[in-house]
């Protein structure tokens, strides 16, 4: 089993910053391509960020290109999203996934069938 906690959301006014973070157990967190998804009220849990076991490879959804980085530190199992130029749209439940199948070292996916293993979700709040 391998368990996944976020950490880091809240509420922020439009134009600021905040920093997820998600530590993970269980199998060597080196071998795990990591991902962030988020869900808002109503709508399907979508891909914000991926990357790769060495961190060669990310991906990020249009709407975040410029704005979130996604980045790993694998001596503290720890994945991070951090988020500036936050928008009101951006308000949701970001979940954090690991796709724990062997891949590549620079395999990272955007699909979310390929994650198995996902946290408890954070709350962003971002205020206009």
């Amino acid at each position: 089993q391998v368990q996944l906690v976020e950490s880091g959301g809240g509420l922020v006014q439009a134009g600021g910053s905040l920093r997820l973070s998600c530590t993970t157990s269980g199998r060597t967190f080196s071998s795990y391509g990591m991902g962030w998804f988020r869900q808002a009220p109503g709508k399907e849990r979508e891909f914000v960020a991926a990357i790769s076991r060495n961190a060669a490879t990310v991906y990020y959804t249009d709407s975040v290109k410029g704005r979130f980085t996604i980045s790993r530190d694998n001596a503290k199992n720890t994945v991070y999203l951090q988020m500036n130029s936050l928008r009101p749209e951006d308000t949701a439940v970001y979940y954090c996934a690991a796709d724990v199948s062997y891949r590549a070292l620079s395999y990272a996916t955007r699909t979310r069938a390929n994650y198995e293993y996902w946290g408890q979700g954070t709350q962003v709040t971002v205020s206009s």
